[in-house]
């Protein structure tokens, strides 16, 4: 059970100094040299907008280098800006912020040069960016309302900060939200739920947003979720909530730390295991993080390309999700070029090599000039990653920039070349001890430097023979190594430097000392609780060092308790319990070596022994009151018993029997080992005392109370605290104060005088006295003036001391002026800036509080439309003259007014300002159509931009083809004139799956982009199937056409026409329209050509498509349905009722009956063609049913009496044409006023109108209906 280890310093010592060994020469700085960049500020230089802005630029070089800057590319003359400055003797730049600069201001590019004769040295570019950290968009957050299993995802979508900021959950009792394999946080900050259960139910789920740079955290505003439970819950395969899709791609940057995220949803709760295709996990790199759902590999490299696959599995089956990383590199040094110290004549070389991904290319610079525009140097050529000096002279001293870059970034370095003729110098001071452990490495110092390179020599003793042989090391630094140094290397050292100008040699001192060794280790023990233990640790080491001896339990420093002792060479435990048991270790440290051995304790059961009772003590007795004075009393009493717990204090209470019997106050306590006190008392209080005593267990019983006793009155002591004076009126003064308790009265007869005074107007003091109250209203004051009020208390025997004066004002009134000079500022399209004078103080006749921006929208410039919209205020505190407007709409007239307002109200409104904003980028279209698929052609329809956000110049559409293993073909763009809704592309791939993606343009840009997939058809002809019989042909490529939905609150009838084989399988897929997230999938039972889709939400649009299993995975094009507001009850249309269809259907028949009766009749009366009359003057409002379907004949008005056409479908829209219609039921039942029972059935009432909220002004839509025409017909 014992471990021992042993640390040589001498090693330590020896790894540090070859890190730090470097083979080119360090130039002493009383020579002259080219400048070095010392110090400087990173690339990216994120700074706090509040705290002045340092720029670190240091450099050093002989003469003293000369600092200059330059600011986006151009000088950056620090003269002529107060607010910036220079360190001395230092090219730092210090912005000052704190004096009244803006951080924005000074955003840019920045780079440093440092220049003396001898050449230039440059910073890398430094970014100064100041850190933001946003308000959150103000959002309006419905309640979430799920169902028990399903899935849910809670958006966070923090602001946009710099840099981006922390996201966490949690609740409004800022505690962090628990997360598991269910509930999780996304790497978006997005809160995910595999399945929701029950306890999810809460309306406090907060998302956070913590900036650190500026030490703000920001929430969003709470999410409700409510779960609803049903039984039996319905498990789920997993699906993935993100990423998705089936595959994906991701990038990242050698060195970095590569996250990939997969979160899946189903019940039972999916596990995610990851695997790389083709490989293996690099095992020493990867860790798994939030329950195995984030996969990090840290310091990636070009290796760690690849494809990842995230598997989400449960009982009920499986996903996954395959993600191709590419690992793409920033460019990273292989040989950075170094200084170059040549003396006159010599030849040398610069050498910038580096690699990336892509490869880097390397450019050179003379003194931060391109070397291409630099002055010539003859002993000077460029090739390539390499510049080559032959016979250099002293005027070809210079600093070179090598710059090495590529998409991802950019490396430079500094190296200069120094033309020098210096004879040896010996660096490392003479004689100087080197004390080394034997067997270990001993490093001698010789540093030095001499243009040309000296020659270094090693010698032992003064005039000794040159050292060689294996038993050394000579490094180019000047180091000597011995790698095993033994006591025999003990002795004195010189090191010789030569070159052509000279020759100069030092003398260094070499000790070997004994190690250090532990001859008598702590040994293991097992020892019973309550007893004593002792490790010893007794040592053996050189005479001339002095060690130290460190113990420590489990690794740590032992606990702060008496009961260890430590001594000389040993550890003794007393008293020892339980938490005792462990490793103990002895580490004994001297100045070069280290060594260290452990034994572990065990701490077993002691025999037991007799329980002690421990008990709260008993109460106090027999208390006396002795030497009764005015204002003391002495209390002394006798303590219980203890039992078994010492007492650590009596706490003493009284009763005023006076002015509160019954109720005991705290008033004061002592040590335990004091039985007496002396007691502060107050005039006019009937005492009464106890004794409460207290130990560790806790407080006894008080005691029995003190016989009484009844102070003398006197005078009031203090006076009323909390003294304001505020007022309620424009016209009066509300003095106020906190009255004083009883036994602070010290007497009978407690009254209050109440004084006041206007402040800088009245000598006299204005007073009245009052009792039982703790307010006076002074009235008939003049409007806002301050006064000075005190009260003071008094009793039957006097006045208390003289009270403080305090200000208070009299009452408010509104404002009288409004602030004049209004101007605004239009900044952008959503942000303006506006000022204003402020009005003269004595006008606000008040508090100023601040001052109130009322604005509202005019009209949109787009659509030239007014509306009602209601006005938005802004408060900005103070005595401000200017605030900002943020949340604009784009391309829109506004106007605005200011008025100030006090503690009373708002003052009059200053005149109405108008103002624009510019054009912004446009929403996304509102819808993008696919329809009449030929071979070689596909009809785009599109709707133009819900919110334009200026005029629309064009749509671009760009498309590209998907072939069977779902990769992308190449891309084609097309620009459209804005004023076209439709377009169709010819010329396209038969039997092809084509991508498209089409947005729109303003001048200021493009807006957000929707996508659509379509397929042109394989062949028009149709062709006889080996499964069909005679006669019946049916197309080579099967298609799914006419997709129609008929939607209720909760749930639509899809129906459609099927052209293709027999026997086909059809799914239906669904999800909410302009959401990112997956289609869900609900299989038809047979091959019926409808479905019911249950558990939809009220008042929410969808978007569905049709598909059928097996045959090339073809889809129907996407249809747009919306589900009407739930509702507590709808009213019923009559001409939609079976009854009522059923009496106009006898009615029908009766008239029917009556018209063959008299028909029959008047042929008895003779012969006259009463039938062709009749046809001729039949009823223009009366048609017959329909034989073949089972559908009314349709009502037309007096214009057109021509039929409706039948075969068409609703359009996406949601509108039906006049020449449309459809035998489907969607004709009779549309939007919120159709419902259909589980099977299909039609019992809704008969309409096809839907009023949709207009987009802007007074705008409408509706969609005539022939159920219209239906009701006119009854």
């Amino acid at each position: 059970m014992m471990k021992k280890k042993s640390i040589s310093a001498s090693k330590t010592s020896l790894v540090l100094f070859l890190c730090q060994m470097i083979s080119a020469l360090d130039v002493p700085l009383d020579l002259l040299q080219p400048p070095t960049i010392t110090q400087q500020s990173p690339k990216d230089y994120i700074v706090d907008p509040r705290e002045n802005i340092v720029i670190q630029c240091e450099a050093k070089g002989k003469p003293p280098p000369s600092f200059s800057w330059t600011r986006n590319g151009t000088h950056f003359d620090i003269d002529k800006d107060a607010q910036v400055t220079m360190k001395p003797n230092s090219g730092t730049l210090v912005i000052n912020i704190m004096n009244g600069g803006k951080a924005e201001a000074y955003e840019g590019v920045y780079q440093c040069t440092a220049r003396n004769e001898r050449g230039a040295a440059i910073s890398n570019n430094i970014v100064i960016r100041p850190s933001r950290s946003p308000l959150w968009t103000k959002e309006k957050l419905e309640p979430n309302q799920v169902r028990e299993g399903d899935s849910l995802v809670l958006h966070c979508r923090p602001p946009v900060g710099l840099p981006p900021p922390i996201i966490f959950w949690m609740d409004n009792a800022f505690q962090r939200l628990p997360q598991s394999e269910r509930v999780s946080q996304g790497l978006n900050g997005d809160l995910y739920f595999s399945n929701v259960q029950p306890e999810d139910t809460r309306e406090d789920y907060i998302c956070y947003a913590r900036f650190n740079h500026t030490q703000t955290i920001q929430q969003k505003q709470p999410i409700s979720v409510k779960v609803f439970s049903t039984r039996p819950v319905t498990e789920r395969q997993p699906v993935l909530l993100t990423p998705a899709g089936s595959t994906s791609t991701k990038v990242e940057l050698r060195g970095n730390v590569l996250l990939l995220e997969c979160i899946a949803a189903g019940l039972p709760t999916p596990v995610i295991r990851w695997i790389k295709e083709g490989g293996e996990l690099p095992a020493n790199r990867t860790f798994f993080e939030n329950f195995k759902k984030t996969l990090k590999i840290i310091d990636v490299s070009e290796a760690d390309s690849g494809n990842y696959k995230c598997i989400a599995r449960n009982t009920l089956g499986s996903a996954h999700h395959v993600i191709s990383v590419t690992v793409k590199a920033a460019p990273y040094w292989i040989t950075a070029p170094r200084n170059l110290v040549l003396s006159p004549g010599e030849d040398g070389t610069l050498i910038c090599r580096a690699n990336g991904n892509p490869k880097p290319s390397i450019s050179w610079l003379a003194n931060g000039v391109p070397i291409a525009i630099a002055p010539e140097d003859p002993s000077r050529k460029v090739d390539g990653d390499t510049i080559i000096f032959s016979h250099v002279q002293e005027r070809s001293s210079a600093v070179y920039q090598c710059n090495a870059s590529n998409e991802y970034g950019y490396l430079l370095a500094n190296a200069f070349v120094n033309v020098l003729a210096e004879p040896p110098r010996i660096l490392t001071p003479t004689n100087k001890l080197y004390q080394v452990i034997a067997d270990s490495p001993a490093l001698l110092d010789c540093a030095y430097f001499g243009s040309p390179k000296p020659e270094i020599e090693w010698f032992k003793g003064v005039k000794g023979s040159i050292l060689r042989g294996s038993e050394y090391i000579f490094h180019d630094n000047g180091t000597l190594e011995i790698p095993v140094a033994q006591k025999d290397s003990t002795g004195t050292y010189t090191c010789v430097a030569r070159n052509k100008l000279g020759k100069i040699q030092n003398e260094v001192q070499l000790e070997i000392k004994d190690p250090t060794v532990i001859i008598k280790q702590p040994e293991y023990k097992v020892i019973q609780r309550y007893g004593q233990v002792s490790f010893e640790c007794i040592i053996k080491h050189d005479s001339t060092l002095l060690p130290t001896i460190i113990w420590l339990k489990d690794n740590n420093e032992l606990p702060d308790d008496e009961r260890f002792l430590v001594g000389k060479d040993n550890l003794t435990i007393m008293n020892i319990t339980d938490k005792d048991d462990g490793t103990y270790t002895c580490i004994v440290n001297t100045t070069l070596d280290s060594v260290s051995a452990s034994a572990v304790l065990t701490v077993v059961a002691a025999p037991p022994t007799p329980a002690i009772i421990y008990a709260r003590p008993n109460p106090p007795f027999d208390l006396e009151l002795t030497g009764q004075l005015e204002r003391s009393v002495e209390l002394s009493w006798i303590p219980g018993d203890e039992n078994n717990s010492p007492i650590t204090n009596f706490v003493i209470e009284y009763e005023d029997g006076l002015h509160e019997p019954g109720v005991w106050h705290y008033q004061t306590e002592v040590p335990g080992t004091q039985t007496t006190v002396q007691l502060k008392l107050s005039p006019y209080v009937n005492y009464s005392f106890r004794v409460i005593a207290v130990n560790e267990i806790g407080r006894s019983q008080p005691s029995e109370p003190s016989e009484q006793y009844l102070t003398k009155s006197a005078n009031p002591d203090e006076n009323p605290s909390n003294v304001q004076g505020i007022g309620s009126e424009p016209d009066n003064l509300v003095i106020t104060w906190e009255s004083l308790k009883g036994f602070q009265s010290n007497g009978p007869g407690l009254q209050y005088k109440v004084s006041w005074r206007q402040k800088d107007v009245d000598d006299e003091w204005t007073s009245v006295i009052v009792a039982n109250v703790s307010k006076y209203i002074v009235s008939g004051t003049p409007t806002f003036v301050p006064y000075e009020i005190k009260v003071q208390a008094l009793n039957d025997l006097g006045y208390a001391p003289e009270p403080s004066e305090v200000t208070g004002h009299s009452g408010e009134d509104l404002p009288m002026v409004a602030p004049g000079n209004v101007q605004v500022h239009v900044i952008n399209s959503t942000l303006a800036k506006v000022h204003w004078d402020p009005v003269p103080l004595k006008t606000v006749r008040g508090h100023l509080q601040g001052y109130k921006v009322y604005y509202w929208k005019v009209q949109s410039l787009s659509r030239r439309s007014r509306r009602h919209v209601e006005k938005k205020i802004l408060t900005f505190r103070g005595n401000k003259t200017f605030g900002m407007l943020p949340g604009l709409e784009p391309y829109s007239t506004y106007k605005l007014n200011v008025r100030v307002a006090n503690g009373k109200g708002e003052g009059p409104a200053s005149p109405d300002k108008v103002f624009r904003t510019p054009e912004g980028v446009p929403s996304s279209p509102s819808f993008l159509k696919i329809t009449n698929p030929t071979l070689d052609s596909l009809t785009l329809e599109w709707g133009s931009p819900t919110h334009p956000n200026g005029v629309l110049t064009s749509y671009t559409l760009k498309f590209q083809p998907i072939n069977n293993t779902h990769e992308l073909g190449p891309l084609v763009e097309i620009r459209i004139p804005a004023n076209e809704s439709s377009l169709i592309l010819k010329n396209l791939n038969y039997s092809t799956r084509y991508k498209f993606y089409f947005n729109a343009q303003t001048s200021v840009g493009s807006g957000n982009q929707i996508t659509e997939e379509a397929v042109t058809i394989m062949d028009e002809a149709g062709i006889l199937h080996p499964a069909v019989g005679a006669g019946k042909v049916q197309p080579l490529y099967p298609r799914i056409r006419n997709v129609t939905t008929a939607a209720a609150e909760t749930y639509a009838n899809i129906s459609w026409e099927y052209e293709g084989p027999d026997h086909a399988h059809f799914y239906v897929e669904y999800g909410v329209a302009g959401s990112k997230e997956d289609w869900k999938k609900e299989i038809v039972n047979g091959s019926r050509s409808f479905f019911v889709l249950k558990g939809l939400t009220p008042g929410t649009a969808y978007k569905v498509r049709v598909g059928a299993e097996g045959l090339s995975g073809f889809r129907s094009s996407e249809d747009v349905f919306e589900t009407g507001p739930a509702m507590a009850s709808r009213q019923v249309d009559i001409a939609t009722q079976g009854w009522f269809i059923g009496l106009m259907c006898a009615v029908a028949l009766l008239i029917l009956i009556l018209l063959i009766v008299c028909f029959i009749r008047r042929n008895k009366g003779g012969k006259y063609p009463v039938k062709e009359k009749e046809d001729a003057h039949a009823d223009p409002e009366i048609q017959p049913m329909k034989e073949d379907d089972g559908t009314f004949g349709e009502y037309s008005d007096a214009e057109d009496h021509k039929p409706l056409k039948k075969g068409s479908r609703t359009p996406s829209d949601r509108t039906v044409k006049k020449e449309d219609s459809d035998d489907s039921l969607v004709d009779y039942g549309e939007g919120v006023n159709g419902q259909f029972n589980e099977d299909g059935s039609f019992i809704g009432q008969y309409s096809g109108k839907k009023e949709k909220e207009p987009a802007e002004g007074n705008e409408s839509s509706e969609a005539p209906s022939p159920v219209n025409a239906m009701n006119s017909f009854v």
